[in-house]
């Protein structure tokens, strides 16, 4: 007789699916975190699980979620994960598990900009204003407009992701709206066509809702208003969940959004003079943040940001009064007239909130000098997720590599949280090889770098290419392929070179080419076999000293800080790099730290920990022997 229980359910279930995998393994990993979901849905209970490269988190918390019945939210940290769960791992589910009588109902949601809009598209036909709007737009856009149109008009979702071309940016902007800018579907003629709010219909009556953590984190900041209700969350690769939340529940003001509120507004105000008020503090604005420039701010903020930001709300101010004074009964006009008070109501809500931010707020200045804006995000986001999430919600927060500081730093309750690790099924010992190059000068040292090249060259003759060279700066990428380039036989592609899917591709495609990138490819990067042996890191990847929020963090919590701050956030991200190596239960492979503080510093130990159990050396004749064995095992003599 089967047992009953949630976690008796959950696991049938699994073992269901995964016998109908065309490779199917046995994965205990998955077995257990599929246990502790269930559990965790069943009491109420927070989970906090860290479930390493190969263990099959997708289905460990997919599985128990749907068996539960309740209805569940999964926030992925890329679109691109998001894209897999609808394109590949929901629909496989639905069909497997409707044999076992759960029936599957799922839906994926974005963000409005993320899908056409029916009601602009409209409004770009209109012979009158619609054509003044098109002799704006170069020819190649006006085509591209025509081409999305066709397009819209025999898609089922409008969602740009599932075009099979990729229009322009002027394009595209031109016949879809954000949030800040849609006045909402019940406000909207074509509201009940509109393929966002179909979305929104479809998330409203599905058991997984799909999202990715970023529209969860405005979700949050807007206190709920723009998921439909639901019992669990799940935040996959939440190791960037506090980064997420910290960039969402706060403000962000750059001098180009009001360019983008002065053409909303032109669209219905014939004033080009007061509308030029508001593309006019575009240039006002990039000139005073651009003197702050990586600066963290004080509150109130300096003299010269406040003058500047009550002369944009005045500005506002009296734009919106004019938009507000003008009627029509023009349908089109309507739209117009209610896009553009959205647009510059969040407008004055976002200067308001930057004006009144208190102590529990860090305003700071990011961004390039030519495209610089005011950010002000939370000093700590636990007391938001408190109110909104943790309250509310069963969360189970999994990645492969889960910062030990985590739970603490989004404030989970203690009391309701319980952490696990399931492992990984790969034999690392046997698979993988750390090398930690000790005799290397210190990171700060002017030899450092040269000597960083000489090891690359070593090393990569020793692997014959396949190489991943990471390293935590542009400037130290590009010294290395100079250094590099010519005294290799092997050639070497960078991140300059494409963009990054292409770039992956390109480097899969080729056995001996290496490629040498930054900390954007950390994480993110699956090359599975042959392609990949070596995967080589310049430095410990320590978060820059000089980070405005996260400064204001560690004044907050004094001696503590680089414990709870910095060394959590280098050993997830170290940790994210060496999970590149070992994708397959088949990959055997070295990582080489060219840092020698991995072996010598006091807190290194936290750091290797958090890294998979690799066997390790200190010389590199012994990963240059290892390399070279892997070369001769997969050369096409010896198979």
């Amino acid at each position: 007789m089967t047992d009953p229980t949630a976690a008796s359910a959950a696991l049938e279930a699994l073992a269901a699916v995964t016998a109908a995998l065309p490779a199917a393994e046995d994965r205990p990993g998955q077995r257990e975190m599929t246990e502790l979901v269930a559990a965790s849905i069943e009491r109420g209970r927070h989970l906090v699980v860290q479930a390493g490269t190969g263990t099959g988190k997708t289905l460990a918390y997919l599985v128990p979620a749907i068996t539960s019945g309740k209805r569940t939210v999964v926030a992925t940290a890329t679109k691109a994960l998001q894209d897999q769960l609808a394109t590949k791992d929901l629909p496989f589910l639905a069909e497997e598990l409707s044999e076992l009588g759960h029936d599957l109902d799922w839906a994926v949601l974005k963000g409005r900009s993320n899908y056409v809009c029916l009601q602009r598209l409209r409004e770009m036909s209109q012979p009158s204003t619609g054509q003044l709007e098109l002799d704006e737009l170069s020819a190649t856009n006006k085509l591209e407009i025509k081409k999305i149109a066709e397009w819209a008009g025999e898609s089922e979702t409008g969602d740009q992701a599932e075009m099979e071309w990729s229009p322009s940016d002027q394009a595209w902007r031109a016949v879809s709206v954000g949030s800040d800018e849609c006045p909402g579907g019940d406000r909207c003629p074509m509201g009940q066509e509109c393929f966002a709010e179909s979305a929104r219909r479809r998330a409203q009556t599905s058991d997984v809702i799909v999202v990715n953590t970023y529209l969860y984190g405005l979700h949050v900041g807007s206190g709920g208003a723009i998921l439909p209700e639901h019992d669990v969350v799940v935040f996959d690769e939440a190791h960037v969940l506090e980064d997420t939340m910290s960039d969402t529940v706060g403000v962000d003001i750059s001098p180009g959004r009001f360019v983008t509120v002065s053409a909303t507004v032109r669209r219905f105000l014939d004033d080009p003079q007061l509308v030029g008020t508001i593309a006019d503090l575009a240039p006002l604005l990039r000139d005073v943040f651009s003197r702050h420039l990586n600066e963290r701010l004080s509150t109130p903020l300096p003299s010269d940001i406040t003058d500047a930001l009550e002369d944009a709300r005045l500005r506002l101010t009296r734009v919106g009064e004019a938009v507000e004074s003008i009627q029509t009964d023009v349908e089109d006009a309507k739209q117009r007239k209610l896009r553009a008070q959205k647009m510059i109501a969040r407008s004055m809500e976002a200067v308001e909130a930057a004006l009144t931010a208190g102590d529990d707020k860090v305003p700071f200045v990011s961004g390039a000098p030519q495209s610089p804006r005011l950010e002000v995000a939370p000093l700590d986001v636990g007391p938001v997720l408190g109110a909104n999430v943790w309250g509310d919600h069963t969360a189970i927060l999994t990645s492969a590599t889960v910062p030990s500081s985590l739970a603490a730093r989004v404030g989970l309750p203690a009391e309701r949280t319980h952490s696990a690790d399931v492992g990984s099924p790969f034999d690392y010992e046997q698979q993988a090889m750390l090398y930690c190059a000790m005799h290397m000068p210190q990171p700060r040292s002017p030899k450092f770098r040269d000597q960083v090249a000489d090891e690359l060259i070593a090393l990569i003759e020793a692997a014959g290419g396949r190489t991943l060279a990471l390293f935590t700066s542009w400037a130290a990428m590009d010294h290395a392929v100079e250094a590099v380039r010519d005294e290799i036989s092997v050639p070497i592609l960078t991140q300059r070179d494409l963009p990054k899917p292409a770039l992956v591709k390109a480097f899969a495609d080729s056995e001996e080419t290496c490629l040498f990138a930054t900390t954007g490819m950390f994480q993110g990067v699956d090359v599975p076999g042959r392609t990949l042996s070596l995967v080589v890191i310049d430095k410990l990847p320590f978060p820059r000293p000089d980070d405005p929020l996260l400064s204001a963090r560690r004044d907050q919590l004094g001696a503590s800080a680089f414990s709870e701050i910095d060394v959590p956030r280098a050993s997830t991200l170290l940790a994210q790099a060496c999970g590149r190596l070992i994708r397959t239960m088949d990959d055997r492979g070295v990582v080489a730290v060219l840092d020698p503080r991995l072996g010598t510093a006091r807190y290194r130990w936290d750091i290797v920990k958090a890294l998979p159990p690799m066997k390790r050396t200190r010389e590199r004749a012994d990963v240059e022997a290892f390399l070279r064995e892997l070369t001769a095992d997969e050369s096409p003599e010896a198979s």
